[in-house]
């Protein structure tokens, strides 16, 4: 583990039972499972291991509570998120260690995702304040138009391992302000984060049973009844579209409603009259950020043919200029990837890459010694067929591919079966107008490597999702339209 001087003390304060209905309670027959220190692979502690009995239980409490949750006014839920906002801000020292120590990112890096996450709570204390459905008169002036909105009811969120607090908040903090309640089962190898915000939102004042979490080991085993719950009524996952795909079809059996952020394959896109310096930047901002292990990732580097060579010597400079180590560890850049599978996938994308004819001028394997840490590499040359220009790195790998025109540029970019998000580097307003439209992607970073804002609709087009979380679009999610005709 870190020799960070906290470390210990912020291991030993962190919850590790199940939160269902209020209470803090071992999982059915006291099962368990490790949390691994993805720096080192030792393990760092036992948490609870739910059963399907236990997801049970979750779902039982969660729809117990919906319907004295759905009435509370919004003042008091926007009380309660303004309250959890307070404590994330007051909390983050830790909540950000605790969270390298688990997933393996840089201090700062957790630093700021804490920050990031403690924003959805901020937003949703207005938008709680904000459900409105209106009154009109009717075409024939016979009768009124009433429309209103609803809670939709209990929901079941799946959170991924790469940005376990704010993918939390994300979906949690719509669901508190609609007036949803919700069982969360969090990533297998981060649940010390959910568990922990769960221990902050019951400090905050949510009342027992609005929120129940559930780390487990079997995910799948857990998920399926509870999807196929009639009770249930809405589902929010992020992570794989693969898997996705799966939940949907499992969805479609109750016809729930779902919001889905999943695969991302995000060109970066370089014209000629771009500020270099400041694409460069940006590139590692896009590239760089949790390791490369972010669905938002820049994925591929399209740059025009003129600025390539000048584009790639600067960004290997900077990805040079890294340090890898202990993410609690100060002077650290770049941590290690979750787990040994996701740094194999890594390492088989760019030996593909370079089996094909890309070059690695920079890093292209895996460092000796112990944690899951790759090298920051960056790929020229990179052929159309390699498999990395289609499928996602999820690791600090950035190939780096070339353009004539602002057509091809666009066709590239567009050649993938994702539509996340897409970034943008252009001084032509014309060109940026121009292309940024015929992007098929949910997002656009023009002239910037982050897109990622409580206040703006996250979200995907084609096989990257269904939705948007986030922004005035995100409450919309967690509400139904009830129409009510009213005879005068």
């Amino acid at each position: 583990m870190s020799t960070h001087p906290d470390a210990r003390r912020v291991l030993d304060a962190a919850p590790r039972q199940l939160y269902v209905g209020g209470a803090w309670r071992d999982a059915e027959g006291g099962a368990t499972m490790p949390v691994e220190d993805p720096a080192t692979g030792e393990t760092l502690c036992e948490v609870a291991d739910a059963s399907v009995a236990d997801g049970a239980a979750a779902l039982d409490a969660a729809v117990a509570a919906q319907r004295d949750w759905a009435a509370t006014p919004p003042n008091e839920r926007s009380e309660v998120l303004h309250r959890a906002f307070t404590l994330m801000q007051e909390r983050s020292d830790d909540l950000a260690l605790l969270m390298t120590l688990e997933m393996g990112k840089s201090l700062a890096e957790s630093k700021g995702e804490i920050a990031y996450a403690a924003e959805f709570f901020r937003w949703f204390t207005g938008e709680a304040l904000r459900i409105d459905g209106y009154f009109k008169q009717a075409g024939n002036g016979q009768s009124r138009v009433l429309v209103m909105k609803q809670p939709v009811g209990p929901c079941l969120f799946i959170t991924p391992w790469n940005f376990p607090a704010a993918m939390g908040t994300r979906k949690i903090a719509p669901a508190i302000a609609a007036g949803c309640t919700m069982v969360v089962k969090p990533a297998e190898q981060t649940p010390l984060s959910m568990l922990a915000l769960a221990r902050l939102l019951e400090d905050a004042g949510l009342p027992p049973g609005v929120l129940n979490v559930v780390p487990t080991s079997a995910s799948s085993e857990l998920a399926k009844p509870l999807i196929a719950d009639p009770r249930l009524r809405k589902l929010s996952f992020t992570g794989s579209t693969e898997v996705g795909r799966t939940l949907i079809a499992q969805a479609s059996e109750q016809v729930l409603k779902t919001s889905m952020e999943l695969g991302g394959n995000a060109p970066f896109v370089v014209f000629e009259d771009a500020d270099l310096d400041a694409a460069v930047e940006q590139a590692m901002v896009a590239k760089m950020r949790n390791m490369g292990e972010a669905c938002t990732s820049a994925n591929r580097f399209h740059v025009q043919a003129s600025v390539a060579e000048e584009f790639a010597a600067r960004l290997t400079e900077k990805m040079q200029a890294l340090t890898l180590g202990h993410g609690a560890d100060e002077g650290t850049d770049v941590g290690p990837l979750i787990d040994a599978d996701q740094r194999g996938k890594v390492a088989e994308l760019v030996d593909d890459a370079v089996a094909k004819g890309a070059t690695a001028v920079t890093g292209g394997g895996v460092r000796d010694g112990a944690g899951y840490f790759f090298e920051p590499t960056v790929l020229t040359g990179v052929p159309t067929d390699a498999r990395l220009l289609k499928e996602e790195i999820f690791g600090p790998v950035a190939p780096i591919a070339t353009f004539e025109t602002e057509e091809e540029a666009v066709a590239a970019a567009n050649d993938t079966e994702f539509g996340l998000v897409a970034y943008l580097f252009t001084r032509d307003l014309s060109r940026a107008l121009r292309v940024s439209e015929a992007l098929e992607t949910g997002m656009i970073g023009l002239n910037q490597g982050l897109v990622s804002n409580a206040g703006a609709p996250f979200g995907g087009v084609k096989q990257s999702g269904l939705g948007r979380e986030g922004g005035n679009e995100g409450i919309a999610e967690y509400l139904e339209t009830k129409y009510v005709a009213v005879k005068l």
